[in-house]
């Protein structure tokens, strides 16, 4: 039996395409703003990035500050009412703007190649509802992504992220032969989480996703030591996490592939 690795599972915004992940926060901020006029900032629709989206609509009501801030504008807390009606004003949102934010993080394509060169199959997970994936994929498609499968933050009845279940449903559906043998990569602790639930080698992305919040031209534009600044706090999040790799984008991911390759086949376990 090969030690080598089988399925590479891999997270969309922050980590495939839309660099900083700016196309759910921008719209959580919208959405409270056109439900009820409520005024959210963009740190703090960030927080909980990676949830599946109803989930983090309630992680947001749940932060002690915006909790305090409803309660004192309603006079109570935030209902599962007050969410559902946010999320179905999110929805409609996000659908038409998802594509806006479509672009490929630089690097992306050549390590998918690279990764499919090696004999792995690609999976993919996402806190994006299946609606909002339709418009997001067929873009991803025309451009030349196809991962072998795409599993949604309602698709399944167990749940999403931090749960293993949406990983572990790429290794059923691609046949991966131990859990071992599969590598997840994300930009956002619930997904680091996810892999690591599952049961994954996890490769966290220190520079391209939600929390370190930066635009592509930002994170060109960033003197050494600003990146390191950032390096130090998103990375230090994720490897308290426990994430077995942090690197900058997933143009870095190559050589991680190769060496826990050869910690398979010397006998390593995630």
């Amino acid at each position: 039996m090969t030690q080598q690795l089988e399925v590479l599972v891999l997270d969309w915004a922050g980590t495939v395409v839309d660099f900083g992940s700016f196309a759910p926060t921008q719209i959580f901020v919208d959405a409270f703003k056109k439900a009820y006029d409520f005024d959210l900032s963009i740190a703090q629709a960030r927080a909980p990035m990676g949830l599946g989206k109803w989930q983090h609509i309630q992680a947001i009501g749940n932060m002690p500050d915006v909790a305090q801030m409803w309660v004192n504008r309603f006079g109570h807390g935030m209902s599962e009412e007050d969410i559902d009606h946010i999320y179905q004003t999110f929805m409609p949102l996000q659908v038409e703007r998802v594509g806006a934010h479509s672009g490929f993080i630089p690097g992306a394509l050549e390590t998918i190649a690279y990764a499919r060169d090696q004999g792995l199959k690609i999976g993919s997970t996402t806190g994006y509802p299946r609606e909002v994936m339709h418009v997001l994929m067929a873009i991803a498609a025309r451009n030349g992504y196809q991962p072998d499968v795409t599993v949604c933050a309602d698709d399944l009845e167990a749940g999403s992220r931090p749960g293993p279940w949406m990983a572990l449903e790429c290794v059923q559906t691609l046949k991966a032969s131990a859990v071992w043998r599969c590598v997840k990569v994300d930009d956002t602790l619930p997904g680091i989480h996810e892999g690591l639930n599952a049961g994954m080698w996890t490769v966290g992305l220190a520079l391209s996703g939600s929390p370190a919040g930066w635009t592509l031209e930002e994170y060109q534009t960033a003197k050494a030591e600003e990146r390191q600044v950032v390096r130090q706090r998103v990375g230090g999040a994720f490897r308290s996490a426990g994430a077995h790799y942090v690197i900058d984008t997933i143009q870095d991911l190559p050589p991680v592939l190769d060496e826990i390759n050869r910690r398979l086949a010397a006998g390593t376990r995630p």
